[in-house]
């Protein structure tokens, strides 16, 4: 426990699902909505996150003929997670910021996507330049 966690895009998007609400229990397919991660990423994130102690989970407490669906098992952030999650999803931001020199934080101002001339006018340059093939 307490090991530490390289935080990648996809452990970012991870974490900011946890930190929309803190205090709510996610399970598995909810994170996967929320994150638009595969599966198969998102369950090794959440294995590395709970061994480090950013995470708990447990198993609901269900009848799933009952239910009409199996059990679900959620995840939590610890508290210790919740720190450790504020503090890097911050340290991350602010080095994007610093990249592209602006602030950037989440539900702040975000940069300006780049902008490019329309395709049709870049194909148009490029087909006037280029002589007609013969098929």
């Amino acid at each position: 426990m307490g090991s530490e966690v390289r935080v990648t895009t996809a452990v970012a998007r991870v974490l900011a699902a946890f930190l929309e609400d803190p205090a709510t229990d996610r399970y598995g397919l909810d994170l996967i909505a929320s994150t638009g991660l595969a599966s198969g990423t998102l369950y090794p994130i959440l294995v590395r996150l709970q061994r480090a102690g950013w995470i708990d989970s447990a198993w609901e407490d269900v009848d799933p003929v009952a239910a009409g669906r199996p059990a679900r098992r959620y995840y939590r952030l610890t508290p210790d997670g919740l720190v450790r999650a504020r503090t890097e999803l911050a340290a991350l931001y602010d080095q994007l910021g610093r990249a592209a020199g602006t602030a950037f934080r989440p539900g702040g101002t975000k940069p300006r996507p780049a902008t490019m001339s329309a395709p049709s006018t870049l194909l148009g340059d490029w087909a006037a330049a280029t002589p007609a093939r013969s098929a």
